[in-house]
């Protein structure tokens, strides 16, 4: 019988042939001594025995050994650098203040606005109902855009047909048609609101009231300011005083503020800032009441601390507003102010204080 080999050739059958010496074992100086393998795990050549399993090998004998190619790392990317603010170059530099307003472009505005309001109560008077009707339509159109911030859509025709319908009633007309002016506008916008159905209507309802409030019904009184025949004198005095207020509180506010009036509203209003309000208001109304509409300057330093009072929380209340409404400006409508309405805000709330106080002491 034959059997198969480990390679699956078919050999004879035989007895296995008898146990062969390893030929290692006839030289015996090829044959280990001492311990084996060596303790330390290094075989780099013969073992001699001696402890010495150091090994050194020519450089012919190294380089004929397979190069063992490591694998790359890939290489590391470096970190990104900090990016810095570009600054800018000569001639492009904008010249901000402290409080963080751009100052030739605040002032450029605010003259030129003032120009116009002066011009159009001096040179013809009908003017002037232009400027106010423009001013409100464009600070209603800046409201009504804000409030959709919070998801209010109050619905801006009937409020911007309506108070400019108010106004005009209020100029011709007087107080009561102003009053009435304000309440067919109110219910002419819930009215129309009505046909967009009710979801959401108690908040694009509130919306609306307060932009009816706050827009044309406080700036009608404009309208009645300038009725009667000291009527641009009078205009004039009350634009004066919230513009001194609001110069004053900025100027004391920089150079003294420490102190924060209202830090959760407007960071940057001061007890220190408004000091410098109410004296520069106090001490400006004195002269300009008694110059312009022969006013005692007793009673024209009471104007002036009473515009600033609410001149300031007119502001106030705009900052409140806007950090409600998650905005810094109404619009960027005038560089340097923001929007038309930022620069209202205390004119609005300065209106019906002024009339008021002008009707008792003239």
């Amino acid at each position: 019988m034959s059997q198969l080999d480990p390679y699956g050739n078919q050999t004879p059958n035989r007895t296995p042939d008898p146990w062969v010496p390893d030929p290692w074992m006839d030289q015996p100086d090829r044959e280990p001594a001492g311990d084996w393998p060596p303790r330390n795990g290094r075989v780099d050549g013969p073992y001699t025995g001696s402890g010495d399993l150091s090994y050194s090998e020519s450089e012919a004998e190294t380089a004929a050994y397979p190069q063992v190619r490591r694998r790359q790392q890939p290489p590391a990317e470096p970190e990104p650098e900090p990016v810095r603010p570009r600054r800018p170059g000569p001639g492009k530099r904008r010249a901000t203040g402290r409080a963080g307003r751009n100052l030739p472009a605040a002032i450029g505005v605010g003259v030129t606005l003032g120009a116009v309001v002066i011009a159009s109560l001096f040179v013809w008077r009908p003017a002037f109902l232009a400027v106010i009707v423009i001013a409100l339509g464009v600070a209603i159109w800046e409201m009504s855009r804000a409030v959709r911030a919070v998801g209010a859509h109050p619905p801006a025709v009937p409020l911007a047909a309506g108070g400019l319908v108010t106004i005009g009633m209020a100029w011709y007309a007087g107080e009561d048609a102003l009053l009435l002016g304000f309440v067919v506008t109110l219910l002419a916008t819930l009215v129309w609101r009505l046909a967009d159905g009710l979801s959401g209507y108690g908040r694009d309802a509130a919306a609306a009231t307060l932009i009816a409030v706050y827009v044309p019904f406080l700036g009608g009184f404009a309208a009645l300011l300038a009725e009667p025949d000291d009527g641009a004198r009078r205009v004039i005095v009350t634009l004066a005083a919230v513009v001194l207020s609001d110069t004053g509180g900025y100027v004391a506010g920089v150079f003294f503020g420490k102190h924060p009036m209202a830090p959760t509203i407007s960071p940057k209003k001061s007890w220190e800032g408004l000091a410098g309000s109410l004296v520069a208001t106090a001490v400006g109304s004195a002269i300009l009441l008694f110059v312009l509409l022969d006013v005692e300057p007793w009673w024209g330093a009471v104007f002036g601390l009473a515009l600033s009072v609410v001149s300031v929380l007119g502001d106030l209340t705009e900052s409140m507003l806007k950090r409600d409404l998650g905005i810094k400006d109404m619009s960027n409508l005038l560089p340097g102010h923001g929007g038309l309405m930022d620069r209202l805000d205390s004119i609005l709330f300065a209106l019906p204080a002024a009339y008021l106080l002008l009707a008792i002491f003239t």
